[in-house]
Protein backbone atom coordinates (compact mmCIF):
# COMPACT_ATOMS: atom_id res chain seq x y z
CA UNK A 1 0.00 0.00 0.00
CA UNK A 2 1.32 3.72 -0.82
CA UNK A 3 -0.78 6.30 0.48
CA UNK A 4 -0.15 9.63 1.25
CA UNK A 5 3.38 11.61 0.21
CA UNK A 6 2.93 15.22 1.42
CA UNK A 7 4.86 18.34 0.37
CA UNK A 8 7.65 20.19 1.48
CA UNK A 9 6.06 22.84 3.79
CA UNK A 10 5.81 26.39 3.09
CA UNK A 11 5.66 29.07 5.80
CA UNK A 12 5.81 33.27 5.27
CA UNK A 13 7.69 35.01 6.60
CA UNK A 14 10.06 32.06 7.50
CA UNK A 15 12.49 30.75 4.99
CA UNK A 16 10.86 28.62 2.32
CA UNK A 17 11.94 25.34 2.90
CA UNK A 18 13.09 23.40 -0.53
CA UNK A 19 13.66 19.95 1.00
CA UNK A 20 13.78 17.73 3.79
CA UNK A 21 16.10 14.52 4.22
CA UNK A 22 17.06 12.29 7.07
CA UNK A 23 20.88 13.17 8.28
CA UNK A 24 23.65 11.01 9.43
CA UNK A 25 22.01 11.81 13.19
CA UNK A 26 18.73 10.44 11.56
CA UNK A 27 17.25 14.14 12.39
CA UNK A 28 15.61 16.02 8.96
CA UNK A 29 17.83 18.31 7.10
CA UNK A 30 15.81 21.60 6.24
CA UNK A 31 17.43 23.26 3.08
CA UNK A 32 16.18 26.94 2.97
CA UNK A 33 16.47 29.47 0.76
CA UNK A 34 17.20 32.72 2.66
CA UNK A 35 21.53 33.37 3.31
CA UNK A 36 20.99 35.58 6.37
CA UNK A 37 18.18 33.73 8.01
CA UNK A 38 19.03 34.11 11.68
CA UNK A 39 17.02 34.28 14.74
CA UNK A 40 16.86 33.31 18.58
CA UNK A 41 15.68 30.72 19.72
CA UNK A 42 11.70 30.89 21.57
CA UNK A 43 11.01 28.18 22.77
CA UNK A 44 7.53 29.29 23.63
CA UNK A 45 6.40 30.88 20.57
CA UNK A 46 8.47 28.83 17.49
CA UNK A 47 8.17 25.21 17.00
CA UNK A 48 11.67 25.47 14.97
CA UNK A 49 14.04 28.17 15.99
CA UNK A 50 17.06 28.58 13.39
CA UNK A 51 20.68 30.58 15.68
CA UNK A 52 24.28 30.12 14.68
CA UNK A 53 25.47 29.94 18.08
CA UNK A 54 25.82 25.98 19.66
CA UNK A 55 22.08 24.35 20.65
CA UNK A 56 21.69 25.05 24.51
CA UNK A 57 22.20 22.02 26.72
CA UNK A 58 19.69 19.86 27.31
CA UNK A 59 16.83 22.06 25.43
CA UNK A 60 16.75 19.88 22.50
CA UNK A 61 18.10 17.37 19.81
CA UNK A 62 20.67 19.12 17.34
CA UNK A 63 19.90 19.46 13.67
CA UNK A 64 21.58 20.52 10.56
CA UNK A 65 20.18 23.19 8.57
CA UNK A 66 22.09 24.02 4.81
CA UNK A 67 21.05 27.44 3.18
CA UNK A 68 22.82 28.30 0.29
CA UNK A 69 26.37 25.90 0.70
CA UNK A 70 26.49 27.54 4.27
CA UNK A 71 26.31 24.73 7.37
CA UNK A 72 24.32 25.73 10.41
CA UNK A 73 23.41 24.87 13.59
CA UNK A 74 19.31 24.73 15.01
CA UNK A 75 17.62 22.58 17.27
CA UNK A 76 14.30 20.63 17.86
CA UNK A 77 12.59 22.03 20.58
CA UNK A 78 12.22 19.22 23.18
CA UNK A 79 8.65 18.68 24.69
CA UNK A 80 7.42 16.33 27.35
CA UNK A 81 6.71 12.82 26.13
CA UNK A 82 4.58 12.09 28.91
CA UNK A 83 2.19 14.82 27.91
CA UNK A 84 -0.74 14.30 25.43
CA UNK A 85 -1.08 18.03 24.97
CA UNK A 86 -0.88 18.42 21.16
CA UNK A 87 2.58 19.70 20.34
CA UNK A 88 0.57 22.60 18.57
CA UNK A 89 -1.52 23.76 21.70
CA UNK A 90 -4.00 26.24 20.96
CA UNK A 91 -2.95 26.54 17.18
CA UNK A 92 -4.91 23.02 16.34
CA UNK A 93 -8.58 24.41 15.68
CA UNK A 94 -11.73 22.63 17.36
CA UNK A 95 -13.24 19.86 15.33
CA UNK A 96 -16.06 21.42 13.47
CA UNK A 97 -18.20 20.08 10.06
CA UNK A 98 -17.14 21.63 6.96
CA UNK A 99 -19.26 22.29 3.67
CA UNK A 100 -18.71 20.56 0.37
CA UNK A 101 -17.94 23.74 -0.91
CA UNK A 102 -15.32 24.62 1.62
CA UNK A 103 -13.56 21.71 0.90
CA UNK A 104 -13.91 22.12 -3.05
CA UNK A 105 -12.19 25.40 -2.73
CA UNK A 106 -9.77 24.65 -0.69
CA UNK A 107 -8.66 21.65 -3.35
CA UNK A 108 -8.99 23.46 -5.73
CA UNK A 109 -12.42 21.43 -7.29
CA UNK A 110 -10.49 18.58 -6.23
CA UNK A 111 -7.76 18.63 -8.52
CA UNK A 112 -5.85 15.87 -9.52
CA UNK A 113 -2.76 17.77 -9.04
CA UNK A 114 -3.82 18.18 -5.33
CA UNK A 115 -4.01 14.17 -4.92
CA UNK A 116 -1.03 13.21 -2.24
CA UNK A 117 -1.91 9.65 -1.70
CA UNK A 118 -1.69 6.68 -4.44
CA UNK A 119 -5.09 5.12 -5.58
CA UNK A 120 -6.13 2.02 -7.17
CA UNK A 121 -9.17 -0.22 -7.19
CA UNK A 122 -7.31 -1.46 -3.61
CA UNK A 123 -6.94 2.08 -2.44
CA UNK A 124 -10.62 3.80 -3.52
CA UNK A 125 -10.10 6.18 -1.51
CA UNK A 126 -8.14 9.34 -2.12
CA UNK A 127 -6.30 12.36 0.42
CA UNK A 128 -5.87 15.24 -1.04
CA UNK A 129 -3.88 18.49 -0.39
CA UNK A 130 -6.00 21.75 0.63
CA UNK A 131 -5.61 25.11 1.90
CA UNK A 132 -8.39 26.73 3.89
CA UNK A 133 -9.55 30.58 3.46
CA UNK A 134 -7.46 31.48 6.60
CA UNK A 135 -3.93 30.16 4.82
CA UNK A 136 -4.07 26.70 7.20
CA UNK A 137 -2.72 23.47 5.01
CA UNK A 138 -5.45 20.46 5.48
CA UNK A 139 -5.35 17.00 4.19
CA UNK A 140 -8.85 15.49 2.76
CA UNK A 141 -9.60 12.25 2.70
CA UNK A 142 -12.73 11.60 0.16
CA UNK A 143 -14.19 8.25 0.37
CA UNK A 144 -15.59 6.14 -2.40
CA UNK A 145 -19.32 7.09 -2.76
CA UNK A 146 -21.97 4.98 -0.50
CA UNK A 147 -18.75 3.76 1.57
CA UNK A 148 -21.01 5.37 4.53
CA UNK A 149 -24.40 5.21 3.90
CA UNK A 150 -25.28 6.06 7.25
CA UNK A 151 -24.71 9.88 7.60
CA UNK A 152 -25.29 10.63 10.93
CA UNK A 153 -22.93 7.05 11.95
CA UNK A 154 -19.70 8.32 10.03
CA UNK A 155 -20.20 12.43 11.44
CA UNK A 156 -20.79 10.37 14.86
CA UNK A 157 -17.34 8.84 14.54
CA UNK A 158 -15.88 11.53 13.28
CA UNK A 159 -16.32 13.54 16.03
CA UNK A 160 -15.06 10.81 18.26
CA UNK A 161 -12.00 10.22 16.49
CA UNK A 162 -11.75 14.66 16.49
CA UNK A 163 -11.25 14.12 20.30
CA UNK A 164 -8.05 12.98 20.02
CA UNK A 165 -5.25 15.93 20.46
CA UNK A 166 -1.82 13.85 21.03
CA UNK A 167 1.39 14.84 20.30
CA UNK A 168 2.21 11.18 18.86
CA UNK A 169 -0.67 11.83 16.41
CA UNK A 170 -2.17 13.75 13.16
CA UNK A 171 -5.33 15.55 14.43
CA UNK A 172 -8.80 15.31 13.21
CA UNK A 173 -10.32 18.71 12.73
CA UNK A 174 -13.49 18.12 10.77
CA UNK A 175 -15.81 16.20 8.64
CA UNK A 176 -18.34 16.64 5.68
CA UNK A 177 -21.22 14.78 4.86
CA UNK A 178 -23.11 16.14 2.31
CA UNK A 179 -25.36 14.13 -0.14
CA UNK A 180 -23.79 10.83 -1.00
CA UNK A 181 -20.15 12.49 0.15
CA UNK A 182 -17.92 11.65 3.10
CA UNK A 183 -15.02 13.61 3.78
CA UNK A 184 -12.17 13.83 7.13
CA UNK A 185 -10.35 16.86 7.61
CA UNK A 186 -6.93 16.29 9.26
CA UNK A 187 -3.73 18.46 9.93
CA UNK A 188 -1.20 18.35 6.90
CA UNK A 189 2.12 16.75 7.84
CA UNK A 190 4.33 17.97 5.12
CA UNK A 191 7.30 15.93 5.58
CA UNK A 192 6.14 13.12 4.33
CA UNK A 193 5.27 9.06 5.20
CA UNK A 194 7.69 6.65 7.28
CA UNK A 195 7.15 4.79 4.34
CA UNK A 196 9.22 7.38 1.96
CA UNK A 197 12.10 8.11 4.12
CA UNK A 198 12.49 4.27 5.30
CA UNK A 199 11.71 2.07 1.61
CA UNK A 200 12.54 5.18 -0.80
CA UNK A 201 15.40 6.80 0.36
CA UNK A 202 18.37 7.76 -2.29
CA UNK A 203 21.13 9.64 -0.23
CA UNK A 204 21.05 8.43 3.34
CA UNK A 205 18.80 5.40 5.27
CA UNK A 206 16.97 6.26 8.22
CA UNK A 207 19.32 5.93 11.31
CA UNK A 208 18.65 3.43 14.17
CA UNK A 209 17.87 6.06 16.79
CA UNK A 210 15.82 7.37 14.62
CA UNK A 211 13.38 4.25 13.90
CA UNK A 212 13.38 3.31 17.65
CA UNK A 213 12.13 6.81 17.92
CA UNK A 214 9.67 6.43 15.27
CA UNK A 215 8.82 2.87 17.03
CA UNK A 216 8.21 4.38 20.46
CA UNK A 217 5.97 7.31 19.15
CA UNK A 218 3.93 4.93 17.73
CA UNK A 219 3.13 3.27 20.63
CA UNK A 220 2.62 5.82 22.67
CA UNK A 221 -0.24 7.21 20.12
CA UNK A 222 -1.89 3.84 19.97
CA UNK A 223 -2.12 3.61 24.08
CA UNK A 224 -3.48 6.85 24.12
CA UNK A 225 -5.83 6.32 21.52
CA UNK A 226 -6.91 2.81 24.35
CA UNK A 227 -7.18 5.52 27.04
CA UNK A 228 -9.59 7.65 24.59
CA UNK A 229 -11.64 3.90 24.22
CA UNK A 230 -10.33 3.60 20.36
CA UNK A 231 -8.54 0.49 21.07
CA UNK A 232 -8.26 -0.62 17.41
CA UNK A 233 -6.40 0.81 15.08
CA UNK A 234 -6.99 -0.31 11.18
CA UNK A 235 -4.36 -1.31 9.03
CA UNK A 236 -1.56 0.13 10.79
CA UNK A 237 2.02 0.36 8.43
CA UNK A 238 4.18 2.65 7.55
CA UNK A 239 2.21 4.97 5.29
CA UNK A 240 0.08 5.75 8.00
CA UNK A 241 2.64 7.11 9.80
CA UNK A 242 3.96 11.16 8.89
CA UNK A 243 6.34 13.45 10.13
CA UNK A 244 5.22 16.83 10.90
CA UNK A 245 7.39 20.35 10.24
CA UNK A 246 9.82 19.43 12.65
CA UNK A 247 10.41 15.91 11.55
CA UNK A 248 8.28 14.74 14.81
CA UNK A 249 6.35 11.30 13.83
CA UNK A 250 3.06 10.82 14.06
CA UNK A 251 0.46 8.35 13.85
CA UNK A 252 -2.09 9.16 11.21
CA UNK A 253 -6.40 9.70 12.75
CA UNK A 254 -7.37 8.40 9.77
CA UNK A 255 -6.30 4.40 10.81
CA UNK A 256 -9.38 5.34 13.56
CA UNK A 257 -11.87 5.18 11.63
CA UNK A 258 -13.82 2.09 11.08
CA UNK A 259 -13.42 0.17 7.49
CA UNK A 260 -16.18 -2.29 7.19
CA UNK A 261 -17.71 -0.25 4.17
CA UNK A 262 -14.00 0.07 2.21
CA UNK A 263 -14.57 -3.31 0.52
CA UNK A 264 -11.82 -5.20 1.93
CA UNK A 265 -11.62 -4.13 5.81
CA UNK A 266 -7.82 -4.64 5.42
CA UNK A 267 -6.34 -3.39 2.69
CA UNK A 268 -2.47 -4.22 2.81
CA UNK A 269 -1.80 -7.32 1.31
CA UNK A 270 -3.45 -10.03 2.90
CA UNK A 271 0.17 -11.95 3.98
CA UNK A 272 0.60 -9.10 6.03
CA UNK A 273 -2.91 -9.81 7.99
CA UNK A 274 -3.27 -11.19 11.66
CA UNK A 275 -4.48 -14.82 11.16
CA UNK A 276 -7.61 -13.78 13.48
CA UNK A 277 -8.60 -11.83 9.98
CA UNK A 278 -7.69 -14.78 8.15
CA UNK A 279 -9.65 -16.92 9.81
CA UNK A 280 -12.73 -15.25 10.67
CA UNK A 281 -12.50 -11.89 8.48
CA UNK A 282 -12.96 -9.82 11.88
CA UNK A 283 -10.38 -7.87 13.59
CA UNK A 284 -9.93 -7.62 17.51
CA UNK A 285 -8.30 -4.99 19.48
CA UNK A 286 -5.08 -7.07 19.68
CA UNK A 287 -4.81 -6.92 15.98
CA UNK A 288 -3.46 -3.79 16.56
CA UNK A 289 -0.28 -5.37 18.23
CA UNK A 290 0.32 -7.76 15.23
CA UNK A 291 0.07 -4.74 13.25
CA UNK A 292 2.96 -3.12 15.55
CA UNK A 293 5.04 -6.10 15.03
CA UNK A 294 4.89 -5.77 10.96
CA UNK A 295 5.72 -2.46 11.62
CA UNK A 296 8.97 -3.43 13.69
CA UNK A 297 9.97 -5.56 11.23
CA UNK A 298 9.88 -2.90 8.62
CA UNK A 299 12.27 -0.63 10.92
CA UNK A 300 14.72 -3.17 11.88
CA UNK A 301 14.68 -4.63 7.87
CA UNK A 302 14.14 -1.42 5.61
CA UNK A 303 12.36 -3.65 3.75
CA UNK A 304 8.27 -5.19 4.18
CA UNK A 305 8.92 -8.67 5.37
CA UNK A 306 6.00 -10.98 5.35
CA UNK A 307 4.97 -11.99 8.89
CA UNK A 308 5.13 -15.43 8.28
CA UNK A 309 8.82 -14.83 6.30
CA UNK A 310 9.87 -13.66 9.21
CA UNK A 311 9.02 -16.29 11.79
CA UNK A 312 10.80 -18.80 9.65
CA UNK A 313 14.10 -16.20 10.25
CA UNK A 314 13.43 -16.30 13.72
CA UNK A 315 13.35 -19.63 13.98
CA UNK A 316 16.15 -20.18 12.14
CA UNK A 317 18.16 -17.14 13.35
CA UNK A 318 18.92 -15.50 9.87
CA UNK A 319 19.39 -11.94 11.37
CA UNK A 320 21.30 -10.86 9.07
CA UNK A 321 18.40 -10.70 6.37
CA UNK A 322 16.00 -9.60 9.48
CA UNK A 323 18.45 -6.65 9.82
CA UNK A 324 18.88 -3.48 7.34
CA UNK A 325 22.79 -3.89 6.31
CA UNK A 326 22.68 0.14 6.50
CA UNK A 327 22.36 -0.02 10.41
CA UNK A 328 25.75 -1.87 10.91
CA UNK A 329 27.56 -0.68 13.99
CA UNK A 330 24.90 1.28 15.12
CA UNK A 331 23.12 -1.13 18.18
CA UNK A 332 24.64 -3.80 20.48
CA UNK A 333 23.87 -7.68 19.97
CA UNK A 334 21.58 -7.12 22.96
CA UNK A 335 19.45 -4.64 21.52
CA UNK A 336 18.73 -6.16 18.76
CA UNK A 337 18.19 -9.59 20.06
CA UNK A 338 15.33 -7.61 22.06
CA UNK A 339 13.81 -5.83 19.15
CA UNK A 340 13.56 -8.98 17.21
CA UNK A 341 12.51 -11.03 20.30
CA UNK A 342 9.42 -8.20 20.80
CA UNK A 343 8.71 -8.31 17.35
CA UNK A 344 8.58 -12.51 17.56
CA UNK A 345 6.15 -11.80 20.33
CA UNK A 346 3.90 -9.45 18.34
CA UNK A 347 2.85 -12.25 15.72
CA UNK A 348 1.96 -14.69 18.52
CA UNK A 349 -1.23 -16.69 16.82
CA UNK A 350 -3.71 -16.72 19.99
CA UNK A 351 -4.22 -12.35 20.31
CA UNK A 352 -4.27 -12.73 23.82
CA UNK A 353 -0.62 -14.09 23.57
CA UNK A 354 0.92 -11.14 22.41
CA UNK A 355 1.79 -8.39 24.71
CA UNK A 356 0.26 -4.98 25.41
CA UNK A 357 0.80 -1.89 23.92
CA UNK A 358 1.96 -0.57 27.47
CA UNK A 359 4.44 -3.76 27.66
CA UNK A 360 5.98 -2.56 24.31
CA UNK A 361 6.64 1.14 25.29
CA UNK A 362 8.39 0.25 28.39
CA UNK A 363 10.64 -1.80 26.13
CA UNK A 364 11.09 0.67 23.48
CA UNK A 365 11.88 3.63 25.91
CA UNK A 366 14.53 1.34 27.42
CA UNK A 367 16.07 0.69 23.78
CA UNK A 368 15.86 4.49 22.82
CA UNK A 369 17.72 5.03 26.15
CA UNK A 370 20.33 2.39 25.40
CA UNK A 371 20.64 3.98 21.63
CA UNK A 372 21.66 6.92 23.13
CA UNK A 373 24.41 5.74 24.92
CA UNK A 374 25.87 2.73 22.48
CA UNK A 375 28.15 5.26 20.64
CA UNK A 376 29.95 6.47 23.81
CA UNK A 377 29.95 2.31 24.28
CA UNK A 378 31.45 1.50 21.05
CA UNK A 379 34.36 4.05 20.95
CA UNK A 380 35.51 2.11 24.20
CA UNK A 381 35.96 -0.52 22.63
CA UNK A 382 39.79 -1.88 20.96
CA UNK A 383 38.50 -2.65 17.47
CA UNK A 384 39.32 -5.95 15.99
CA UNK A 385 42.83 -5.82 14.36
CA UNK A 386 41.95 -9.21 12.38
CA UNK A 387 39.21 -7.58 10.78
CA UNK A 388 39.85 -6.68 7.09
CA UNK A 389 37.23 -4.97 4.44
CA UNK A 390 36.69 -7.36 2.00
CA UNK A 391 38.59 -6.57 -1.86
CA UNK A 392 36.36 -4.95 -4.11
CA UNK A 393 38.27 -4.47 -6.77
CA UNK A 394 38.62 -8.74 -7.85
CA UNK A 395 36.85 -9.74 -10.88
CA UNK A 396 33.26 -10.84 -10.85
CA UNK A 397 32.35 -14.26 -12.10
CA UNK A 398 28.45 -13.55 -13.44
CA UNK A 399 26.03 -15.59 -15.22
CA UNK A 400 24.36 -13.97 -18.49
CA UNK A 401 21.43 -12.65 -16.09
CA UNK A 402 23.90 -11.13 -13.85
CA UNK A 403 25.85 -10.00 -16.41
CA UNK A 404 22.48 -8.37 -18.01
CA UNK A 405 21.67 -6.75 -14.89
CA UNK A 406 25.34 -5.05 -14.52
CA UNK A 407 24.57 -3.60 -17.91
CA UNK A 408 21.14 -2.54 -17.00
CA UNK A 409 20.35 -3.94 -20.66
CA UNK A 410 16.55 -4.64 -19.98
CA UNK A 411 15.92 -6.25 -23.04
CA UNK A 412 18.49 -9.32 -22.10
CA UNK A 413 17.09 -9.40 -18.27
CA UNK A 414 13.79 -10.31 -19.76
CA UNK A 415 14.35 -12.47 -22.13
CA UNK A 416 16.64 -13.99 -19.54
CA UNK A 417 13.49 -14.26 -16.84
CA UNK A 418 11.20 -15.73 -19.52
CA UNK A 419 13.46 -18.45 -20.01
CA UNK A 420 13.98 -19.37 -16.44
CA UNK A 421 10.30 -19.25 -15.57
CA UNK A 422 9.18 -20.38 -12.12
CA UNK A 423 11.43 -22.07 -9.74
CA UNK A 424 11.45 -24.45 -6.64
CA UNK A 425 9.83 -21.45 -4.00
CA UNK A 426 7.53 -20.98 -6.36
CA UNK A 427 6.34 -24.98 -6.00
CA UNK A 428 5.63 -24.43 -2.09
CA UNK A 429 3.70 -20.75 -2.98
CA UNK A 430 1.41 -23.46 -4.98
CA UNK A 431 1.44 -25.77 -2.35
CA UNK A 432 0.66 -22.99 0.21
CA UNK A 433 -1.89 -22.41 -1.85
CA UNK A 434 -3.87 -25.44 -1.77
CA UNK A 435 -3.17 -26.14 1.98
CA UNK A 436 -4.50 -22.91 3.29
CA UNK A 437 -7.37 -21.82 0.73
CA UNK A 438 -8.34 -23.04 -2.12
CA UNK A 439 -11.76 -21.22 -2.86
CA UNK A 440 -13.75 -20.14 -6.17
CA UNK A 441 -11.87 -16.34 -4.98
CA UNK A 442 -8.36 -18.24 -4.60
CA UNK A 443 -9.06 -19.62 -8.35
CA UNK A 444 -9.96 -16.47 -9.43
CA UNK A 445 -6.91 -14.79 -7.96
CA UNK A 446 -4.70 -17.33 -9.56
CA UNK A 447 -6.19 -16.21 -12.74
CA UNK A 448 -4.53 -12.95 -12.31
CA UNK A 449 -1.41 -13.87 -12.16
CA UNK A 450 -1.85 -16.42 -15.58
CA UNK A 451 -2.87 -13.01 -17.31
CA UNK A 452 0.14 -11.56 -15.55
CA UNK A 453 2.78 -13.58 -16.83
CA UNK A 454 1.13 -13.44 -20.43
CA UNK A 455 1.32 -9.50 -20.62
CA UNK A 456 5.00 -9.79 -19.33
CA UNK A 457 5.61 -12.08 -22.34
CA UNK A 458 3.77 -9.75 -24.85
CA UNK A 459 6.10 -6.57 -23.39
CA UNK A 460 3.02 -5.25 -21.85
CA UNK A 461 4.71 -4.39 -18.53
CA UNK A 462 1.94 -1.83 -17.69
CA UNK A 463 -0.66 -4.54 -17.70
CA UNK A 464 1.48 -6.70 -16.28
CA UNK A 465 2.00 -4.54 -13.24
CA UNK A 466 -1.96 -4.39 -13.15
CA UNK A 467 -2.07 -8.56 -12.84
CA UNK A 468 0.93 -9.00 -10.39
CA UNK A 469 -0.45 -6.03 -8.46
CA UNK A 470 -3.72 -7.58 -8.52
CA UNK A 471 -2.65 -11.09 -7.36
CA UNK A 472 0.07 -10.50 -5.18
CA UNK A 473 -2.74 -8.93 -2.66
CA UNK A 474 -5.11 -11.56 -2.43
CA UNK A 475 -2.15 -14.39 -2.33
CA UNK A 476 -1.95 -16.06 1.37
CA UNK A 477 1.97 -16.49 0.35
CA UNK A 478 4.52 -14.59 -1.74
CA UNK A 479 5.79 -15.30 -4.78
CA UNK A 480 9.30 -14.24 -5.60
CA UNK A 481 9.18 -14.93 -9.16
CA UNK A 482 6.28 -12.60 -9.16
CA UNK A 483 7.99 -10.17 -7.67
CA UNK A 484 11.34 -10.29 -9.65
CA UNK A 485 8.95 -10.27 -12.62
CA UNK A 486 7.13 -7.09 -11.16
CA UNK A 487 10.50 -5.59 -10.80
CA UNK A 488 11.63 -5.53 -14.29
CA UNK A 489 8.07 -4.17 -15.43
CA UNK A 490 8.89 -1.45 -13.12
CA UNK A 491 12.11 -0.94 -14.07
CA UNK A 492 10.59 -0.91 -17.90
CA UNK A 493 7.89 1.74 -16.94
CA UNK A 494 11.05 3.81 -15.15
CA UNK A 495 9.99 3.61 -11.81
CA UNK A 496 13.38 2.85 -10.38
CA UNK A 497 12.70 2.92 -6.33
CA UNK A 498 9.24 0.65 -6.58
CA UNK A 499 11.08 -1.56 -9.05
CA UNK A 500 13.87 -1.74 -5.56
CA UNK A 501 11.31 -2.44 -3.06
CA UNK A 502 10.26 -5.60 -5.01
CA UNK A 503 13.52 -6.89 -5.88
CA UNK A 504 14.65 -6.30 -2.07
CA UNK A 505 11.17 -8.42 -0.76
CA UNK A 506 11.85 -10.75 -3.04
CA UNK A 507 15.24 -11.24 -1.32
CA UNK A 508 13.37 -11.53 1.83
CA UNK A 509 11.26 -13.96 0.56
CA UNK A 510 13.64 -16.44 -1.15
CA UNK A 511 17.04 -14.97 0.62
CA UNK A 512 19.34 -18.02 -1.09
CA UNK A 513 17.75 -16.41 -4.36
CA UNK A 514 20.90 -14.85 -6.55
CA UNK A 515 18.29 -13.57 -9.23
CA UNK A 516 16.95 -10.85 -6.78
CA UNK A 517 20.35 -9.64 -5.62
CA UNK A 518 21.00 -9.21 -9.51
CA UNK A 519 17.80 -7.32 -10.08
CA UNK A 520 18.80 -4.86 -6.77
CA UNK A 521 21.95 -4.24 -8.85
CA UNK A 522 20.29 -3.23 -12.09
CA UNK A 523 17.83 -1.20 -9.96
CA UNK A 524 20.77 0.60 -8.03
CA UNK A 525 22.70 1.33 -11.24
CA UNK A 526 19.16 3.46 -12.63
CA UNK A 527 19.45 4.76 -9.03
CA UNK A 528 23.03 5.98 -9.18
CA UNK A 529 24.01 3.73 -6.37
CA UNK A 530 27.21 2.22 -8.15
CA UNK A 531 28.96 1.00 -5.18
CA UNK A 532 25.74 -0.11 -3.84
CA UNK A 533 24.97 -2.06 -6.91
CA UNK A 534 28.45 -3.79 -6.76
CA UNK A 535 27.37 -5.06 -3.95
CA UNK A 536 24.95 -6.77 -4.92
CA UNK A 537 26.26 -8.07 -7.89
CA UNK A 538 29.15 -9.69 -5.20
CA UNK A 539 26.77 -10.96 -3.47
CA UNK A 540 24.66 -12.39 -5.91
CA UNK A 541 27.51 -14.11 -7.21
CA UNK A 542 29.13 -15.54 -3.80
CA UNK A 543 25.57 -16.77 -3.53
CA UNK A 544 25.73 -18.75 -7.08
CA UNK A 545 29.45 -20.12 -6.24
CA UNK A 546 27.85 -21.75 -3.17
Amino acid sequence: MRCICFKPWRRSPSPSVKSTVVDELGNFSLCVAEEHYDRKPNLNQEPLALTKSPWPSGKGTPARVSALGSSRLGYFPAYNHNSNKDREGSSCPRFREFTLEELNVATDGFSADNIVSEHNEKVPNIVYEGTLDDGKKIAVKRFQKLSWPDASEFVEEAQEVGKCRSEDMVSLIGCCSEGQERLLVADYMPNGTLAKHLFHWEKRPMKWKMRLKVALHTAKALEYCNDMGLDLYHDLNTYRILFDKVGNPRLSCFGLMKCIREGKSYSTNLVFAPPEYLRLGTLVPESSIFSFGTLLLDLMSGKHIPPNHALDLFRGKNYLVLMDSALDGQFSDEDRAELIHLASRCFRREPDERPSIKFLMSALSRLEKRAELWPKLKEENIPDPSYTKPATNQPLRLTPLGEACSRVDLSGIHELLEKLGYGEDDVSVTNEFSFQMWTGDLQENTDYKKHGDAAFRAKDFETAIEFYTEFMSGAPVVSPTVLIRRCLCYLMSDMFSEALSEAMQAQVVSPECSTALYLQAACLLKLGMEAKAKEALQQGSALEAV
